[in-house]
């Protein structure tokens, strides 16, 4: 039981990191006008909310 906490809680922390670090890669391509970082940004932060609904699944 201990095991299955901790590793949603690692999943939660990774997709939150992910997530803040596509945000970051959109505000930066923002700044310097590039659409390629920008659709990185979006990229990285969808892909990463995808992962962990999948995540969540599969651990019920």
């Amino acid at each position: 039981m201990y095991g299955r906490d901790v590793r949603a809680a690692l999943v939660v922390t990774a997709v939150l990191v992910l997530v803040v670090v596509g945000v970051t890669g959109v505000v930066l391509g923002e700044a310097d006008d590039s659409p390629g970082l920008q659709g990185l940004g979006v990229l990285l932060a969808v892909s990463a909310i995808a992962l962990g609904v999948r995540a969540a699944r599969r651990a019920r």
